[in-house]
């Protein structure tokens, strides 16, 4: 009876149609593949591939294998995979993100995980005091709105989901724009309304401003509060207008409390990153970058 490595290194070549591909795909080198491959065929007494300068083209007893052994690895694979899995539940993750995102996004991409044991201590900070704490070894996975800087070693960023930026306001604050001047001079179209904003420095509209219409905002502030879900709050209260993630205002405009003031040709996005320290993680920390990443990928940009 063939060795199980030799079927699965097969079924690798069948499935992707070229030594070279299967070798990747395992993680070993292509003689090495070769070689079981050789050694499978001697066993069976059969040539299973022809080879050629266009990859390795399977023989109709390679046709027969794969459809007779190819379920069967891919079930056992999940049950290996499920097992792996439910033992990386057992444990704990010291996750830090933004607090806005992590309520949107993250426990609810999680929570399946939760049920099954795992165990989250969540940080909520920005994203230069958590990088610092994840280098330090506090934190295990930490989502950043900027990539790690050079000064913090020993960090690896995967891209994770772009976050796209609206400017809102209110219906009424809409209603106070001068429609030609906002094609003209938006600045200036829209310098008597007040701002809302995350922080002092005004982190993202200042971004907003410049990138759109390259000069600072103008206008007062009238709030100032560190959290986005408040300064959404404070938008719909009509405080003043502000630049949102369009994951968090997208309820308020789709209930039309809420209107997206200024329409870009292009999108403002800024990319978060998955973070963890180099090197391997944990199986409970893989676990959770998995999810995440697979979750990702149904949400489109945010």
């Amino acid at each position: 009876m063939p060795d199980l490595d030799l079927l699965v290194t097969f079924l690798e070549i069948y499935r992707r149609g070229s030594l070279t591909a299967a070798a990747t795909a395992l993680g070993l080198s292509q003689p090495a593949v070769s070689g079981q491959l050789a050694r499978l065929e001697e066993q069976l007494g059969d040539t299973l591939f022809t080879r050629s300068r266009t990859g390795a083209h399977p023989t109709a007893r390679a046709h027969e294998l794969a459809r007779r052994i190819g379920p069967h690895l891919d079930g056992l694979r999940r049950t290996l995979a499920e097992e792996a899995d439910e033992q990386a539940c057992q444990g704990t993750v010291r996750l830090g993100a933004p607090g806005e995102f992590t309520a949107a996004r993250l426990l609810p991409a999680l929570a399946p995980l939760t049920r099954r044991g795992l165990r989250l201590r969540i940080t909520l900070d920005l994203a230069e005091p958590l990088l610092a704490s994840l280098a330090d070894g506090e934190l295990d996975l930490v989502v950043s709105s900027v990539r790690p800087p050079a000064k913090l070693r020993g960090l690896a960023a995967t891209p994770y989901v772009d976050e796209e930026f609206v400017l809102v306001g209110t219906p009424t604050a809409a209603r106070s724009i001068d429609p030609q001047l906002l094609a003209e001079d938006p600045v200036a179209a829209l310098a008597h309304l007040p701002l809302v904003a995350y922080a002092e420095e005004l982190p993202i509209i200042r971004r907003y401003w410049r990138s759109e219409f390259n000069r600072r905002p103008p206008n007062p502030v009238s709030v100032l509060v560190p959290d986005l879900r408040a300064v959404l709050a404070a938008v719909i209260a009509d405080a003043g207008i502000s630049v949102l993630p369009r994951y968090l205002a997208e309820p308020a405009l789709n209930a039309g409390s809420l209107e997206q003031l200024h329409r870009p040709q292009v999108l403002p996005l800024n990319t978060l990153y998955l973070v963890t320290r180099s090197g391997p993680a944990q199986p409970a920390v893989q676990l959770v970058h998995r999810r995440l990443l697979d979750q990702a990928t149904t949400w489109g940009p945010l």
